[in-house]
């Protein structure tokens, strides 16, 4: 359908249920006879666990029941496992410290789910919460990264990890890159620190659970970012029992950023609790619990340096990074310093040699796992930082040093020196529209024009470009029902992007058949018989894809359908125009008398299935690599360090767009992540005592409308070889890009005050405090 297929910029469909207050969320969601489920939480960043004494809270009014973790122990309850084990560079055997879901025996950060208390109601159980007794004897904590690998400081896992370095971890060429630094002509570096972030997403997590006795079945209601996950992970690793005795259900998700892939405390706590109490038990965090255990993103500390010759050719780049995983190892905690991101160190450039080394450290602090990004923008900012500070150190303008040493079309496919084989693009010519749309050329201009008035005007660019959307396929599973609706099921799961939308447009564009006659299905394991999940902007570029396949196979079967009905051999058949039609002739059969027939077992054949079902399971040849390029422009005011922006220009590669408006969206929401991270998000502890100090939004400070940009978006079509639809992934390419964008447009504004690095987040006082040191130096 030529206003709702490919390519066009529909509206979601999911909007009119949304706007109409008509979804339904985890916490929407009630059973009769549910009881509600309150966590104790450690007031302790690293402490023993004395005792429990939970005689008082059991006595309480309305209560149902308490559990501690020798409950679970006594259950045979699993411990929160571990996926991702970066190799130890000097071969130490790694072994992963236990997580239990309620503390045994020692508390390892604040906020760690100690007891969970099981009420008649929310605040009856939050009462008796308050009435258990823990005695704690104290330790000493590290929260900060650098404090935890300094000799005697306090150890998290003593049998696991010496010195809190769980494994040292390498990556790339090093006698190569040292070979190149030896004959470099300048080598550049930076020192940088990648801020902690709380994910903060929209809807705080939860989870409903219920046990059948009869038929010995557990069924999970939760958001997350694809069921199947959580079904086998709870059947193999916490439960031992058969997956098919666990129902994940995931109804409407109000964000979830990575955070919401991983299993939790709590709703091991809800499931065991279920079965244990009898009746259903709801669990919904409250924000400030969300601070304390969501796990948190980011936490690194970087220094790389970067070679180059004399004419500004980059020869090598070295990098040695710590890593932050919290107090334990979330799923994929472990990888996102490591495996997931460093790769893309090189960035858009012809560096022929690199070589990484990561320690991946324990804190007493929340656990540490993938957001928006997983690695990528923490690459993306130590690599564009670096190409900045090359510039400006060799008297060069930062557009001719990247055009210089870009990755060139026709040199692709391109293997990156630390492994990577990018598909496509057009570096050079993105920046050249990011540009001329941005006006840089006018931007000395502006620049003075802004002096005149007491401002510093900052000029940053970041070219990105990341790896996503590689790795396991999808498969989805279609079929019309006998009055020509088409039902996908696919095991992705929407989040807020509108995966709806645009699987029904792939489909709709196919059949060329109306949209609102398609409906797609996600979000329970019961009716969606696989999937993956969402994560690593995967779900358009491979669930998009399977569904076309699908669909194709769909077409196949039809046309054997339609042989019968207009007794032609199916390999005369061609589908055009939403008609099976035999080819050279006007004889052809509608899409919906072929659908029809589908269901008489006499007309469509003995290998065929009613509905014209298929299920095709489609995996991408490679990851796909998005890029593009961030131009910002910012004024500061030197007098008070506040900061505006002035223009944002954004040109993208995503590869073929599938709805433009809702790629956009993505983008932007991104965006905005990323310039958060930059100017104001920071989760900080007290590093004494390992307390969190930005526990709510009074303390922790988010993007809003009023100190965001107006957005300038477009995006230049370079089709990805590696997936059946063209596509590059979308979801989490806004926030690469704009990090190091904002970074070096601050850099760029306090240049001329001698002010050549401030951290993360730059806030309003820190440009301040250093705009007052720059000006005291001066007059000194």
């Amino acid at each position: 359908m030529g206003n709702f297929g490919i390519g066009q910029a529909i509206r979601r469909v999911e909007d009119q249920r949304f706007l109409t207050g008509a979804g339904q969320y985890t916490d929407d969601v009630n059973l009769p006879g549910q009881a509600y489920l309150v966590i104790l939480h450690s007031p302790h960043a690293h402490a023993d666990i004395v005792s429990i004494d939970t005689t008082a809270a059991k006595a309480a009014p309305g209560v149902v029941g308490v559990l501690t973790q020798a409950d679970l122990d006594a259950l045979k309850v699993g411990d929160i496992l571990n996926l991702a084990a970066p190799p130890d560079m000097n071969g130490k055997k790694l072994e992963v410290p236990s997580r239990p879901a309620l503390a045994r025996g020692r508390v390892r950060y604040v906020g760690e789910p100690v007891a969970a208390v099981v009420a008649e109601t929310l605040l009856q159980a939050k009462d008796a919460a308050e009435l258990i007794e823990v005695e704690y004897a104290e330790l000493p904590a590290v929260a900060d990264l650098a404090a935890a690998v300094a000799a005697g400081a306090p150890v998290v896992h003593p049998a696991e990890a010496a010195g809190n370095v769980w494994t040292h971890w390498q990556l790339g060429d090093k006698a190569a890159t040292e070979a190149a630094f030896t004959k470099a002509h300048k080598v550049v570096s930076v020192d940088l620190i990648n801020n902690r972030i709380a994910p903060t997403a929209m809807e705080p997590r939860a989870a409903l659970a219920e046990y059948d006795p009869k038929t010995e079945r557990y069924t999970l209601t939760t958001g997350t970012q694809g069921g199947h996950k959580i079904r086998d992970w709870f059947s193999k690793n916490i439960l031992n029992i058969p997956a098919d005795k666990v129902r994940v259900i995931t109804p409407d998700v109000g964000g979830a950023f990575g955070m919401k892939n991983f299993l939790f405390n709590e709703p091991i706590a809800c499931m065991v609790a279920a079965r244990m109490f009898g009746r259903p038990v709801k669990w919904t965090a409250d924000r400030a619990g969300s601070f304390l255990n969501d796990v948190h993103g980011r936490d690194q500390v970087n220094h790389a340096e970067l070679a180059l010759d004399k004419d500004g050719t980059f020869l090598g780049l070295r990098v040695s990074s710590l890593g932050n995983v919290g107090a334990y190892l979330s799923q994929y905690g472990a990888a996102i310093p490591t495996m997931a991101g460093c790769a893309m160190l090189t960035g858009a450039y012809r560096t022929p040699a690199a070589y990484v080394d990561v320690k991946v450290v324990f804190t007493n602090t929340t656990p540490v796992d993938a957001y928006r990004g997983a690695g990528r923008p923490e690459a993306a900012y130590v690599m564009e930082r670096l190409v900045d500070k090359a510039a400006r150190e060799m008297g060069v303008p930062a557009s001719e040093l990247r055009r210089k040493n870009f990755i060139r079309p026709e040199e692709f496919p391109f293997k990156t020196a630390l492994g990577h084989k990018f598909d496509s693009g057009r570096y050079a010519d993105l920046m050249d529209a990011a540009y001329k749309r941005g006006d840089v050329a006018g931007f000395e201009a502006r620049r003075t024009e802004s002096k005149k008035r007491g401002k510093l005007r900052g000029l940053g660019t970041s070219y990105y470009v990341e790896a996503c959307a590689g790795g396991a396929g999808e498969q989805p599973h279609l079929k019309f029902d006998a009055n020509g609706k088409l039902t996908i099921l696919i095991g992705t799961q929407d989040n807020g992007q509108g995966h709806r939308t645009v699987y029904a447009q792939i489909a709709a564009d196919a059949f060329n058949m109306p949209i609102e006659n398609i409906t797609v299905i996600q979000g329970d394991t019961d009716l969606v018989p696989t999937g993956v999940g969402t994560g690593g902007s995967r779900s358009i570029p491979i669930g998009g894809s399977a569904v076309k396949q699908t669909v194709m196979k769909m077409i196949e079967n039809g046309k054997a359908v339609a042989s019968n009905l207009l007794e032609a051999a199916a390999e005369d058949i061609v589908f055009e125009d939403g008609a099976f039609k035999i080819a050279g002739t006007d004889r052809k059969a509608s899409l919906q008398d072929v659908v029809k027939a589908s269901f008489d077992a006499t007309k469509r054949g003995s290998n065929q299935q009613p509905g014209l079902y298929a299920a095709e399971n489609y995996a991408p040849t490679g990851a796909t690599f998005p890029n593009g390029c961030h131009v910002c422009e910012i004024e500061i005011d030197e007098d008070t360090g506040v900061l505006e922006f002035v223009n944002y220009t954004i040109q993208d590669d995503l590869g073929y767009a599938m709805n433009p408006l809702l790629m956009e969206g993505q983008i932007l929401g991104g965006a905005v992540q990323g310039l958060g991270q930059c100017l104001f998000e920071h989760a900080v502890y007290d590093q004494d005592s390992g307390q969190l100090m930005t526990g709510s939004f009074m303390d922790y400070t988010m993007p809003r409308a009023d100190n965001t940009p107006r957005f300038h978006f477009a995006y230049t079509e370079v089709p990805s070889p590696h997936n059946a639809l063209g596509i590059k992934g979308a979801g989490e390419a806004g926030t690469i890009g704009a990090t190091p964008a904002v970074a070096n447009a601050v850099i760029d504004a306090l240049t001329p005050l001698g002010i050549t690095h401030i951290d993360m987040p730059m806030t309003s006082l820190k440009i301040w405090q250093a705009i007052q040191a720059a000006k005291a130096a001066k007059a000194a």
